[in-house]
């Protein structure tokens, strides 16, 4: 009885160390996103989250991810939904999905607002997280639906950070235009691929700026 309670107060004394932040990975599955380059940003998203310095900080920060494709208005969908980051084994069968995950549309438009609005209501599923950031991978410029700019607002007041991975590949001057268009909130920023073989390394070059903040508060405290 003695040990029953003893383990009690201790959970009580040590409570649940909290979510520090949601991520939402949007992924570009655009016409002019090709099959091979669809696999690679799978591909690469997946291997980048089972990097060690990536999956540490995940599981350090109790993150939760969720993976979303889009492209033309009215075709964006969260494909995994929220998942919590506690343990390794959490990171790995979230990057598995992302490896299994099916290719929803092709041929369609870029509907880069229309991907960032849907991220709102997924946000409010989880407000115990003290940071919302949605990653948003993209290879060319908006061109359907509502512009970024216009959820800008929306995003800002329910406290949610839109960084960016740009493939620069086939429109140049890419990156100024999510700069000036698309990124919004605190410490926003873009990291640019110059080809789709780049994404790999520079996702994970991402994810790290991303997580580097969450890890850097935990450890002060």
């Amino acid at each position: 009885m003695r040990g029953v309670i003893l383990a009690s107060l201790i959970s009580f004394a040590t409570p649940a160390q909290a979510c520090d932040v949601a991520l939402m990975l949007a992924v570009d599955v655009s016409g002019s996103v090709d099959p091979q380059e669809y696999r690679v940003q799978m591909d690469g998203l997946a291997a980048a989250l089972v990097d060690a310095s990536i999956s540490d900080a995940l599981v350090a920060s109790q993150a939760k991810l969720a993976l979303m494709q889009w492209t033309g208005s009215g075709r964006q969908a969260v494909v995994v939904e929220w998942t919590d980051m506690l343990r390794e084994a959490d990171v790995v069968a979230f990057a598995d999905q992302i490896l299994a995950e099916p290719r929803l549309w092709r041929d369609y438009s870029t509907a880069i607002g229309e991907a960032m609005a849907l991220s709102l209501a997924y946000f409010a599923l989880v407000p115990e997280c003290d940071r919302h950031v949605v990653d948003i991978s993209g290879d060319g410029e908006s061109n359907e639906g509502r512009a970024p700019r216009a959820v800008w607002n929306d995003l800002a007041a329910a406290g949610v950070t839109v960084n960016a991975l740009v493939i620069e590949e086939s429109v140049s001057g890419l990156t100024a235009y999510f700069e000036r268009e698309v990124i919004m909130g605190p410490g926003s920023f873009v990291v640019t691929a110059n080809r789709f073989e780049d994404y790999p390394e520079q996702i994970r070059r991402k994810l790290l700026r991303e997580l580097t903040k969450a890890v850097s508060q935990l450890e002060m405290h």
